[in-house]
């Protein structure tokens, strides 16, 4: 299958936020600078969240366009936004190409819900490790291959088409436990031919909703506001879990935290929902304008301390307090004003 292009919204997204940030950079003397990020969608819900009550909160307002994470890396290193948000790392030539450096900050943790429609199934859908991988590389194509009492259905595969986080979450898990012969990316070549695939989770979850027989990968935040049906998934211990918050949380609890805090890919943890990620917000180590660089500092250092309060409403992990408490100062010494 050739690889996808990415989509005429996201191109306009692009240019409209390129545009947006000449027109900003032009008039600042007139107008106060408003923050930009833009980034995953995984992130989405949470950031929107932080939004809301960091405008009510503090007055502070910042916009947010979710065009995946490599969408969200690329503006952020060619300074077209202020922050990033991923659930990727940053390849060393991505970070090797930020001029103005890169403090990466942890922000929570959530989970990819495996999610399908079939209007003649009641019951809860449980997919073994074997099936889930099998039916991402088009080896299982009916739903009476996963269940005999399922409906006689082919499954309409629906993906990410975009340089997207939600795929490399997928595909990281796929290469794990296939030992290899899946390669994670982020603009995966499936190698079958898939039945639709779009840019957003909220266009995904439309479609699911939309085709009988459907399965794809969302947001879990995604999935439950679009009433959508999540599969069970196995784990390493051969446990059928869902992406709850609890099992989000034993998905994570090992992660170590390397001094950049970066962690190791979380490929197939040992027990709660294999399908996990967590969330970076990516800003510069130099700013070249005071008020952006306050407000920058302002918004990370909210969104770790009052922010963190609000992830696990959202089915989102916190941030370990040891941990949070290394990046605050981080952001209070390391982000400056740019010399030149």
């Amino acid at each position: 299958m050739k690889k996808l292009k990415i989509s005429n919204y996201q191109q306009i997204l692009t240019l409209t936020l390129v545009a947006a940030t000449t027109i900003t950079s032009t008039t600042h003397a007139a107008f106060a600078q408003l923050l930009r990020g833009a980034g995953d969608s995984f992130a989405q819900p949470l950031i929107e969240r932080y939004s809301q009550e960091y405008q009510q909160e503090t007055g502070g307002n910042f916009r947010y366009s979710s065009i995946g994470s490599g969408g969200g890396i690329r503006l952020f290193t060619n300074n077209s936004v202020d922050f990033g948000a991923t659930t990727l790392i940053p390849t060393p030539i991505e970070i090797n190409q930020m001029e103005d450096g890169l403090l990466m900050i942890p922000t929570g943790g959530g989970a990819l819900a495996v999610v399908y429609h079939l209007k003649e199934v009641s019951s809860n859908v449980k997919l073994s490790r074997e099936q889930l991988a099998k039916i991402f590389t088009g080896q299982i194509t009916n739903w009476q291959q996963i269940n005999s009492r399922f409906p006689n259905k082919k499954i309409q595969v629906i993906v990410c088409s975009d340089n997207c986080g939600t795929n490399f979450i997928l595909t990281k898990y796929l290469r794990k436990i296939t030992g290899g012969k899946i390669v994670a990316s982020r603009n995966p070549d499936w190698g079958f031919r898939v039945f639709s695939a779009l840019s957003q989770d909220g266009e995904i979850a439309g479609e699911v909703k939309r085709i009988d027989g459907a399965i794809g990968y969302v947001q879990t935040n995604v999935a439950l506001k679009n009433n959508l049906s999540i599969a069970s998934i196995e784990n390493k211990s051969g446990n059928y879990v869902k992406p709850t918050l609890e099992e989000t949380k034993k998905a994570l609890a090992n992660v170590t935290f390397q001094d950049d805090f970066s962690t190791e890919d979380i490929q197939d943890p040992e027990n709660g929902y294999p399908l996990v990620s967590l969330i970076w917000l990516l800003v510069h180590k130099k700013y070249a304008n005071q008020e952006t660089l306050e407000k920058t500092k302002n918004l990370m250092t909210w969104i770790l301390t009052k922010g963190q309060q609000l992830n696990e409403d959202l089915g989102y992990t916190k941030i370990p307090d040891d941990v949070n408490k290394k990046v605050i100062k981080a952001v209070n010494n390391e982000v400056s004003i740019s010399p030149f």
